[in-house]
């Protein structure tokens, strides 16, 4: 309560209708009306502005505080995970400091596993008496009093899997990179992931004990990425070590902690229990296992707890040594027993009251994504309009994929160049290369779309777009990219279309006919090919031609199609170079819904 006697409401910078009347306990056709009365045309959900809450809130007769912590912690979303929230909804004096966690990302060979475990022995095994018996996914090293949570599952794939759950899993990120190789794809990719998270990075600079490390030229390379280093006048901690010398290690861990001193790490041990799955699996013995970091409250054995659609009460709990404990507290990883199914990674667990509860809770939750199968939206440059247009999105996020690293530079340009009005255009990734699965998870955690130029997308990055709701966007000409962009910014975009590939034919022989051409014999090994589809011809993986079919026919019958396990000839529109062993790939443009 205020000194005149009236409730205090805290507002966000920014709430829909919906939301508003919930917090004020008033029905949304009220607040409608009154803000219908002030000027402000607004449907349920809409989101507007603090000071038009504010008034709306007033006439209710609340006194308004405003959240500004809550604002300072949105993600690059617009939304705030689920276990932050959680621990923003605490009492400020009921949160204390809790361990640092963090995870290392970068380009393979360059001495991730080898850096965990350089660490991990130093620091975790060091007086233990053989050491670590059983390996969980995560552990914990002590340095100078204080812990540090590592989670032992490097990899963008699995901290994607977390963010795309609202988890984010890792409150820092090491970047490893070898001193000797320099910034490579997987090092661009590991940066965009991070920078997606907007998690705070700390590189590790690797071998410098090998004679050709070259450590400034590395830096140099960093710098044009934006992680200038400190002693260049810059932000990011940069620290030179020897995972197999270990050197550095000392200095790597004070890195860690001092940059856990400018961010915010606390948590209410006695709160809600909340965290993320971390790893799981079916044990022989034991049954489904999960490692759990626990990132606010105190987990106990007996705890019943759901983590997406699994549940059960818990029969026992590990620590990273394999030891029996009967709590954990936040920024512990634990293994835990007695879970109805393995949990999916990245997956947020929370505590219920009883096994009645938690149990509706699932069966609720598989519904809804029974029903969130059978029409996933997707993340449209016409959707994300749509939605800034109403207020909910105030940036459009893209990721480029290019088919040289020439042609990213003047892209990149023609769209930063575009007139954007009040929305911001986000690029988190671009690099050279076809559309693969891990541009799909980042996109689908992001919430971004998937622009290409001169590229193709993977089959398997196809199917896992299409699951996650991703839109795929290729083109083969620049303007043509830039002008969708410039139309969708000003929300004059024409409806997208989508290329679906609707089978594949393998080429047994070449015939040639008189005043035809070549004909290719072949037999039909996945779905159709259809008359009016277009083909692609692929030679080794690399792909020759892109046009269309002349002509369909089994035996001298001219068909429409003809399904898998058939034969059948094939005449391509103005192409005649096919041989034996080539792949024809047909496919058909459709309008995306």
């Amino acid at each position: 309560m205020s000194d005149n006697g009236r409730k205090k409401i805290e507002l966000p910078m920014s709430i829909t209708v919906r939301e508003l009347a919930q917090r004020t306990e008033s029905s949304p056709i009220q607040v409608i009306k009154i803000l219908m009365s002030n000027g402000v045309m607004a449907n349920i959900n809409q989101q507007i502005d603090f000071d038009t809450a504010a008034i709306v809130v007033s006439e209710l007769g609340f006194e308004v505080v405003a959240e500004s912590m809550v604002e300072e912690e949105k993600t690059e979303t617009g939304e705030i995970p689920l276990w932050r929230r959680t621990i923003l909804a605490e009492k400020p004096e009921n949160l204390i400091p809790r361990p640092p966690v963090v995870t290392i990302l970068g380009h393979v060979d360059h001495g991730k596993t080898t850096l965990l475990d350089a660490i991990r022995n130093t620091n975790v095994a060091e007086g233990e008496a053989g050491g670590i018996t059983q390996h969980i996914g995560a552990y914990q090293v002590e340095h100078k009093g204080r812990l540090i949570t590592f989670l032992d599952t490097p990899g963008h794939a699995a901290f994607t899997a977390m963010r795309a759950r609202g988890a984010q899993g890792a409150d820092i990120v090491i970047l490893v990179v070898a001193a000797n190789d320099g910034v490579m794809p997987q090092t661009r990719e590991a940066i965009a992931h991070a920078r997606a998270a907007r998690v705070p990075i700390v590189v590790a600079l690797n071998k410098i004990d090998r004679p050709d490390a070259n450590p400034d030229f590395v830096k140099r390379q960093l710098a044009e990425l934006d992680l200038v280093p400190d002693e260049w006048g810059g932000n990011t901690l940069v620290v030179p070590v020897s995972a197999k010398q270990r050197i550095g290690l000392e200095d790597l861990m004070e890195a860690i902690l001092l940059t856990a001193e400018g961010i915010d790490i606390r948590a209410n041990p006695k709160g809600k229990v909340i965290g993320t799955v971390v790893e799981a699996q079916v044990d022989k013995s034991r049954g489904p296992v999960a490692t759990l970091l626990v990132q606010n409250g105190t987990l106990e054995v007996g705890d019943i707890i759901v983590a997406g659609t699994a549940y059960g009460k818990l029969r026992a709990m590990f620590d990273f040594r394999g030891r029996k404990i009967r709590s954990a507290g936040p920024s512990t990883p634990v293994q835990v027993m007695g879970l109805s199914e393995v949990p999916e990674v990245g997956e947020l667990f929370t505590r219920y009251a009883s096994e009645r509860e938690a149990r509706a809770v699932v069966e609720q939750r598989k519904m809804e994504a029974a029903q969130k199968a059978a029409r996933v939206p997707k993340a449209t440059l016409e959707e994300l309009f749509s939605r800034v247009q109403a207020g909910e999105e105030k940036e459009l996020r893209l990721i480029l994929k290019v088919d040289v690293q020439g042609s990213l530079e003047p892209i990149i340009n023609s769209i930063n160049d575009l007139p954007k009005g009040e929305i911001k255009v986000n690029i988190l990734h671009a690099e050279a290369g076809n559309v693969t699965d891990n541009d799909v998870l980042l996109a689908s955690a992001s919430k971004a779309i998937i622009l290409g130029f001169n590229v193709q997308a993977e089959p398997s990055a196809r199917r896992l777009a299409e699951a996650e709701g991703v839109s795929i966007r290729l083109y083969d000409i620049i303007y043509r990219l830039t002008e969708d962009l410039e139309k969708a910014l000003k929300g004059m975009l024409e409806p997208a279309t989508r290329e679906v590939v609707v089978g594949k034919a393998s080429v047994l022989a070449v015939f040639t006919i008189t005043k035809v051409g070549n004909v290719a014999g072949c037999r039909v090994t996945e779905g159709e090919i259809r008359r009016n589809g277009k083909v692609r011809v692929f030679r080794n993986g690399k792909q020759l031609f892109d046009g269309e079919i002349a002509s369909l026919k089994i035996q001298k019958d001219d068909v429409r199609e003809v399904r898998a396990g058939y034969e059948c000839g094939i005449g391509i529109r103005n192409f005649n170079d096919i041989q034996p062993g080539d792949v024809i790939e047909c496919y058909i443009i459709e309008k995306s819904a």
